[in-house]
């Protein structure tokens, strides 16, 4: 069985919400999804993501993590 991790968005009020753009497919690899967040967090912020979950298979391995810059 092979591994997929992918992300859940989430708003402000942490609902779940999937913004115009936002890559909803998963990676073969921990490593691959969180590059792509690392080069995309500032597009899903701009759409609307407060904050993520990173998910293997389905099942939550982090978060919420949240997008916005420490104060």
């Amino acid at each position: 069985m092979s591994e997929t991790w992918t992300w859940r968005y989430e708003d402000a009020e942490g609902r779940e919400i999937v913004p115009d753009g936002a890559f909803t497919g998963g990676f073969p690899t921990q490593s691959d999804a969180e590059s792509w967040l690392g080069e995309e967090w500032r597009a899903l912020l701009s759409g609307g993501v407060d904050a993520v979950h990173l998910l293997q298979n389905g099942t939550v391995v982090y978060g919420p993590m949240s997008l916005r810059p420490a104060e």
